[in-house]
């Protein structure tokens, strides 16, 4: 497996976890009662793995000379 594809397994992986976390964030809001703390923990993992995201795409895209 060379490290494009790698890369890009790992963005499919990361990117699932990013749905799933926006998902069980929307529920928590919308039942009304959940946990102030879990769900500050839920969104900066969620912000976490978006940048992670972003780092891994630009990856990617191969240089460019000037």
């Amino acid at each position: 497996m060379t490290d494009a594809q790698e890369i890009q397994r790992r963005l499919i992986e990361l990117d699932v976890e990013h749905r799933d976390l926006d998902a069980v964030i929307e529920m928590l809001t919308r039942d009304g009662h959940h946990d102030q703390l879990q769900l500050r923990r839920l969104k900066k993992r969620k912000l976490q793995l978006k940048d992670y995201i972003t780092l891994l795409k630009m990856q990617l895209v191969p240089d460019v000379p000037a």
